[in-house]
């Protein structure tokens, strides 16, 4: 579904775009629910939840982007692409050094992985990927927008992680 997304998103059939992407994100806020509740839950669900996560984060706003196909729409997408990375990077390597550390991950609700804080995290980012369907026309400040706050979250996470680590 996340996959169609983006497709309609290149596309620019920003209704059904809009549709999938919604689609995509009830089905990955129910995934790990159900398999707890199922007693199905695993460290490789986990590991598929997250990838699969920052795979439609990212390519969801390049393909609007490049849909777009003007300069500016591809530029304002390369800047997204890059703070995501960022955003990513932060957010995993810090579950890495906690995972290391023996940090627990239950004072968050049973999860796979230990979220740090920041700005911009995973429900902003469905809002920002909603609002590009709703105002595609603005996708160039909406995406330059989202990509300074993430830009800010990774350096918050960086800041944490000094604190945290050093």
């Amino acid at each position: 579904m996340g996959i169609a997304a983006c497709g309609f998103a290149f596309a620019q059939d920003y209704i059904l775009a809009l549709a999938f992407l919604i689609l995509n994100r009830l089905c990955d806020g129910l995934d790990g629910p159900v398999a707890r509740a199922k007693g199905q839950a695993s460290d490789f669900g986990g590991y598929l939840d997250i990838l699969c996560d920052f795979t439609i984060y990212a390519g969801f706003p390049l393909a609007f982007g490049l849909g777009i196909g003007t300069i500016e729409s591809i530029t304002a997408s390369a800047f997204v692409l890059f703070s995501i990375i960022g955003t990513g990077v932060s957010f995993l390597a810090y579950a890495i050094i906690c995972a290391k550390r023996g940090i627990d991950t239950d004072q968050q609700g049973k999860k796979t992985f230990y979220f740090s804080n920041g700005l911009m995290e995973g429900t902003e980012t469905i809002i920002f990927m909603i609002l590009l369907c709703l105002l595609p026309h603005y996708f160039t400040v909406i995406s330059l927008v989202f990509g300074v706050l993430c830009v800010l979250t990774t350096l918050m996470r960086i800041r944490m992680a000094y604190v945290v680590f050093k």
